[in-house]
């Protein structure tokens, strides 16, 4: 099993409806995209100096389901709110 983790810094001016939005596509996912197995998601609590502001956890099955995920319909528009209202976006994928 594969563990996808994103973290968002997002900029100041991210619109709340773009927001809630995007909060909305994560949501629809989780179940509807073969080898997803659990998707997982919330905002930062602490608001330390180095916390990011949002982060996604998400279980596939291979790396090559990661594939599928990065390209599915259900993902892709979701990247018109997160990558122009993102200051940085890191992630990491490791076997569990």
């Amino acid at each position: 099993m594969i563990r996808h983790t994103v973290l968002f810094r997002f900029k100041p001016e991210f619109p709340k409806q773009h927001k809630a939005a995007w909060i909305e596509g994560l949501n629809r996912m989780a179940g509807n995209i073969p080898g997803l197995l659990s998707l997982t998601h919330g905002p930062d609590l602490v608001a330390s100096a180095r916390s990011f502001d949002y982060a996604i956890v998400a279980d596939f099955t291979s790396l090559a389901d990661i594939e599928v995920y990065n390209t599915h319909p259900l993902h892709e528009p979701l990247k018109q709110y997160s990558l122009p209202n993102s200051e940085e976006i890191v992630s990491v994928d490791f076997e569990l």
